[in-house]
C-alpha cells in the first residue's frame, strides 16, 4: 500500500460509517484502491489502507472531503509505524499551562507576558530574547512561588495514556522544554517520562534574579535533544515521533519520522507533516496503528 490514512475523532465527537465512506470516496475518485476500514477504536478511530495515492495527496483528499467535521486526518507511509523515541514539549502539549504566564500572575503582569509568549509561540519575536524578557520581569520573586504555581498545572487529556502506552512497548519518552527545569522535573515524574531537559532559572538565596542560567534551550537545542537521544538508543529517524504547538518545536516536528503538531499555532500547523486539530493526545497512539485495547492506563 502506498500510504495509511488514520481518522480520529475528536472524543466529545463519533466517527460514524459515513464520514468513513466519504473519506475513501475522495481517494478513489483520485484514482486509489482503499482496504475495507480497519476500526481501531468503535466510533473513534479506524485506519483506510490504499494504493496509488502518496501520503500527502492522499491526507488533502480526505480533509477535504471531511471538512467541517471533528475528525483528525494522519496519513503516511504503512511501515515504521509505531516508534521507538518519542520527544514531547511541555507546555500546551503534555500540560495545559504556560508555566512562565503562571508565574507572571505573581507579578501581577500574566497578560503581559502572556502576549509575548504568543508572539514566540506564533514565531513573530526571537525566542531566546522573549525567554530573557519574560524572565526579567520576575526580578524579586520568591523562589517558593514555584511550589504554588506548580497546583494550577493540568496534564492535557490522554498525556499518561500516550506515554505509559509507549513506554510499555520498549519506547523511550522524554520531555525537551524551553520552559524550565523546576517544571519539567515534576511533569517528568507526575507523567513517566524517562528523562527531562529544561532552562533554569537563576535563583541566588532562594530568589529569582530576573535571569535564565545560560545556555538556554530552544527550536535548536530540541532539534539536538531528538537526535542525541535517537542517536544513544540507536534509533533511526523514521521511527522516531515528536509533538508540540509552538515555532520552537517545528524543527524537531520536521526531523522526526512522524512530527506532531497538537493544537498548534497557526503557522507550526501549516507546516507540521502531521497535526492534531481536535483530538487528545491518544491520537499520536492511533496514528501508531495502536488499537484501543492496546492501551495501558497511566
Amino acid at each position: 500500500m502506498s500510504a495509511v490514512v488514520t481518522l480520529i475523532a475528536a472524543a466529545s465527537a463519533v466517527l460514524d460509517e459515513q464520514a468513513v465512506q466519504a473519506a475513501r470516496a475522495s481517494l478513489t475518485a483520485l484514482g486509489a484502491d482503499t482496504a475495507k476500514p480497519d476500526w481501531l477504536a468503535p466510533d473513534r478511530a479506524c485506519d483506510i489502507a490504499e494504493e496509488g495515492l502518496v501520503p500527502e495527496q492522499a491526507e488533502a483528499a480526505v480533509r477535504r472531503a471531511l471538512d467541517g467535521l471533528a475528525v483528525d486526518v494522519i496519513a503516511q507511509k504503512p511501515g515504521n509505524r509505531k516508534k521507538r523515541l518519542l520527544v514531547a514539549d511541555m507546555e500546551s502539549t503534555i500540560i495545559e499551562q504556560e508555566m512562565l504566564d503562571e508565574l507572571g500572575d505573581y507579578v501581577g503582569l500574566k497578560d503581559h507576558i502572556a502576549a509575548i509568549t504568543v508572539r514566540a509561540m506564533n514565531g513573530e519575536i526571537d525566542f531566546k530574547g522573549a525567554v530573557r524578557e519574560r524572565v526579567a520581569l520576575l526580578k524579586g520573586l520568591n523562589e517558593s512561588v514555584v511550589d504554588e504555581v506548580w497546583q494550577r498545572a493540568t496534564l492535557m487529556p490522554g498525556a499518561k495514556t500516550l506515554v505509559s502506552t509507549m513506554r510499555a512497548n520498549g519506547a523511550t519518552c522524554v520531555l525537551v522544554s524551553g520552559g524550565f527545569r523546576c517544571f519539567t522535573e515534576r511533569v517528568r515524574q507526575w507523567v513517566g517520562f524517562d528523562d527531562d531537559r529544561g532552562n533554569v532559572l537563576e535563583v541566588v538565596d532562594g530568589i529569582m534574579t530576573g535571569a535564565v542560567v545560560e545556555p538556554i534551550l530552544d527550536k535548536d537545542s530540541k532539534l539536538e535533544a531528538l537526535l542525541a537521544y535517537a542517536g544513544e538508543r540507536h534509533v533511526p529517524t523514521v521511527e522516531t515521533m515528536a509533538v508540540g504547538d509552538g515555532a520552537n518545536d517545528l524543527p524537531m516536528l520536521l526531523a522526526a519520522g512522524l512530527g506532531v503538531a497538537f493544537h498548534a499555532k497557526p503557522t507550526v500547523a501549516a507546516q507540521a507533516r502531521a497535526r492534531v486539530d481536535h483530538g487528545d493526545l491518544t491520537a499520536l497512539l492511533f496514528a501508531q496503528g495502536y488499537r484501543i485495547g492496546e492501551f495501558v492506563e497511566g
